[in-house]
């Protein structure tokens, strides 16, 4: 059979092994407050995920006033893993929906910067009850300076100091960009340094 110049003829370049994608950080959805939830089955198939958390004042029926563990910000999960991975994942835990922003005229999901996760994570982790979480519109942070926490529990942190609306003094705020932030309203045994 002759080959046609349209014959896709396998050369060097077209059949060389695809490299696999790099794992990244999807901020998601658990519609319904199924935050929890999404977590059990993620963590069930093995694939990396966080939920700000905070400790919360509940009323139990049995024990009265209690301390406990609620996440932070509702409905908000972060996925680490490859888009094909949660797609698939999607598929089965329809609730899982992507946060998204515009790009040319579509929606495309949010992937938070692997550097911005690890700050975030660092300081939700402290469970410290001096944090605050606020929406992306609360925070001016192009009018903030670039610091690192020195000492105290937020030790290396890396955030922005910055005037926060409804406050009255500068706050440092880790801001995963779009989706949420986390400021630490106070900390007395360390220092802020300004970053250059």
């Amino acid at each position: 059979m002759p080959i046609s110049e349209k014959t896709a003829i396998p050369t060097l370049e077209n059949s060389a092994p695809q490299k696999p994608e790099e794992p990244a950080w999807f901020a998601m959805s658990a519609t319904f407050g199924r935050e929890l939830k999404a977590k059990t089955f993620l963590e069930s198939k093995q694939v990396e995920c966080f939920v700000p958390m905070r400790y919360e004042m509940v009323n139990d029926k049995k024990q009265g006033k209690i301390r406990k563990l609620k996440p932070a910000i509702n409905n908000l999960i972060f996925v680490h893993t490859t888009k094909e991975r949660i797609q698939a994942l999607k598929s089965v835990a329809e609730y899982l929906q992507y946060h998204t922003k515009p790009v040319d005229g579509k929606n495309v999901p949010i992937v938070v910067p692997e550097e911005q996760m690890q700050q975030f994570m660092a300081v939700c982790d402290t469970f410290n009850e001096n944090l605050e979480y606020l929406s992306p519109d609360e925070v001016h942070i192009e009018k903030g300076t670039p610091v690192r926490i020195i000492g105290s529990a937020f030790d290396g942190v890396e955030g922005t100091f910055v005037k926060v609306d409804g406050k009255r003094n500068k706050r440092v705020v880790v801001l995963v960009q779009g989706i949420a932030a986390v400021m630490i309203a106070e900390f007395t045994d360390g220092y802020i340094q300004v970053m250059e």
